[in-house]
């Protein structure tokens, strides 16, 4: 397997650090030797074909891999200087300060609101909650569309101010870094366009990570791009991920090291 190219960022800009990070499902390696560092205060877009890993290594992040029977993971996922995966570390603290923005937009059955309060509430949040539901629903850009129908209910909004409720969702619980896997996958061209702003706007307060397979999203929002990719694994079935390249997103798309991510971004497969 070729070894990866890592753009080396100083320790003290490093949000998550990936080391030696195998994952699998049962007795199949899904994805292998991950090595990266995820920069603080940036988007980090993940690219690569289906069933490279990418949304593997994105769940393991905040450990949503433990809800997956049989799923495991060797190696260290660093954050703050703790190893995520010790046994003392609660995972459910870990997803309130690593949060995550799923593929399909899924508000709770609850008033706009409510989707917002829940969490916090859940979370001991005993600050001003009308001011917390105001910033979470500013930061994430849907307010003024959301603002006069608080009483409503998050599923009678439109696919795009779905997903932007969930991300002041995800915001409410006031975590330190925000994932999102394949955000604008079920959305319009609009509606995309206006999570990516928000995107933007996010990244000066939140670290990001992104699951896309949109290589145009990758360039117009992200500040590093992983390019992952898949080999068959010798004698059996199936194929396991791996890490090829990680770097600027302008050096991944206009001057890779690798042979293999120069082939992907100019469409030559996946």
């Amino acid at each position: 397997m070729p070894s990866a190219s890592i753009s080396q960022i100083p320790a003290t800009d490093v949000c998550m650090s990936l080391q030696d990070v195998t994952i699998s499902y049962g007795s199949f390696e899904a994805v292998k030797n991950v090595f990266m560092d995820i920069p603080n205060g940036q988007v980090t877009a993940l690219i690569g074909p289906s069933g490279c890993g990418k949304s593997t290594v994105l769940r393991a992040l905040n450990r949503m891999n433990d809800l997956i029977p049989g799923c495991g993971l060797r190696g260290r996922v660093v954050f703050d200087g703790v190893d995520l995966y010790a046994p003392n570390v609660d995972p459910v603290e870990v997803r309130r300060r690593i949060g995550m923005v799923f593929q399909k937009p899924n508000p709770f059955p609850k008033s706009i609101y409510e989707n917002i309060a829940f969490g916090a509430r859940i979370n001991g949040y005993s600050g001003d909650m009308d001011e917390l539901v105001e910033r979470s629903l500013r930061k994430a850009a849907v307010w003024d569309e959301c603002k006069d129908k608080l009483k409503e209910s998050g599923l009678a909004l439109s696919g795009g101010q779905q997903q932007r409720l969930c991300i002041a969702r995800a915001i409410a619980t006031e975590p330190e870094v925000i994932l999102m896997d394949e955000p604008c996958s079920a959305l319009d061209p609009i509606s995309t366009l206006k999570i990516e702003e928000t995107m933007h706007e996010l990244k000066r307060s939140y670290t990001i990570v992104i699951v896309t397979h949109n290589m145009q999203q990758a360039v117009r929002v992200a500040d590093m791009t992983a390019f992952f990719n898949a080999e068959a694994v010798e004698g059996g079935s199936g194929k396991v991920g791996y890490l090829v390249e990680f770097a600027e997103t302008e050096r991944i798309f206009n001057a890779p090291k690798q042979q293999t991510t120069q082939d992907y971004v100019t469409g030559r497969f996946g």
